[in-house]
């Protein structure tokens, strides 16, 4: 490989085939044999944390990746054949906006907001408190309500309100500001010694727009949203990242551009000296 590759995806409805798209049937396979060749760091960027990704892996028969950035993006860990190292700079990084105040403390400041319900032990971290909430809750009010309360303890937060719709309820995670997809992805490029020319971001939802519309050269799977589509297409063109954007349409090297095949469509299309590499057919 002339120039290696540091290749971030997201998982669910990304990598992971779990939306109501079609896989084409030998993506996954070939995104296993393209990630195994020399040059490549596969990060996995995900809200879930280790043990779901690690769940994630073995019933989708993943790729072992490098490095994840979990949690939302509140924690990156270096993966080796010894197990998961969480890395102490990105902790130092985004836990300034916290101002040594705990996840203990801050559900304190909210123990009176009945529509809140602490997520499981196993959904919080040192840098990410998550509520459950009624899927009805009126989010504007309940994160204004909550930014104000985080102000006044000068506390710097992000606040991500979204749904599982399959369980039917709302879900409210309380983030240190700088904790976003675009920034861990951005400090992990510059700390291994990449830059945006041998990087690649993949994602699908209104979650990964931050790097769909950066600098970064990122590709939107084919399953993607169309409404993320539209957004994602006019947030490049105003500013100035349409070249950085590239959206999977299917028909590359014979699949559909979904999942994992818009992935490495995407790679193709930003990176064709790895064409060999991506579709052994091409060499």
């Amino acid at each position: 490989m002339s120039r290696p590759l540091l290749l971030c995806t997201d998982l669910d409805r990304t990598l992971i085939p779990n939306g109501a798209e079609p896989e084409s049937p030998d993506a996954r396979p070939r995104f296993r044999r393209f990630v195994a060749t020399p040059g490549v760091t596969l990060v996995y960027v995900t809200g879930r944390h280790q043990a779901l990704v690690q769940q994630a892996i073995a019933q989708y028969d993943l790729p072992e990746p490098h490095v994840v950035i979990g949690d939302v993006g509140t924690s990156i860990f270096m993966v080796t054949p010894e197990g998961w190292s969480r890395l102490p700079d990105w902790s130092d990084e985004i836990g300034r906006d916290w101002d040594d105040v705990g996840p203990g403390q801050l559900a304190g400041l909210f123990a009176d907001i009945s529509a809140l319900r602490l997520q499981e032990a196993e959904k919080q971290a040192p840098f990410k408190l998550s509520y459950y909430a009624p899927i009805g809750t009126d989010a504007g009010a309940l994160k204004a309500e909550m930014t104000s309360r985080l102000t006044d303890r000068g506390v710097r937060a992000s606040l991500i309100w979204s749904v599982d719709e399959a369980a039917g309820v709302g879900l409210l995670d309380v983030l240190p500001s700088g904790a976003t997809k675009y920034h861990a992805v951005d400090f992990l490029m510059r700390r291994l010694g990449h830059d945006e020319s041998t990087t690649v971001f993949a994602g699908d939802s209104g979650n990964d727009l931050e790097v769909l519309v950066s600098a970064i050269p990122s590709v939107l799977v084919a399953n993607g949203h169309p409404e993320v589509r539209e957004q994602a297409l006019r947030m490049a063109q105003a500013s100035g990242q349409a070249a950085r954007l590239y959206c999977a349409r299917g028909g590359w090297s014979g699949m559909n551009g979904n999942y994992s095949a818009g992935i490495l469509e995407g790679v193709a299309h930003f990176r064709p000296d790895l064409g060999p590499s991506l579709d052994p057919a091409s060499g």
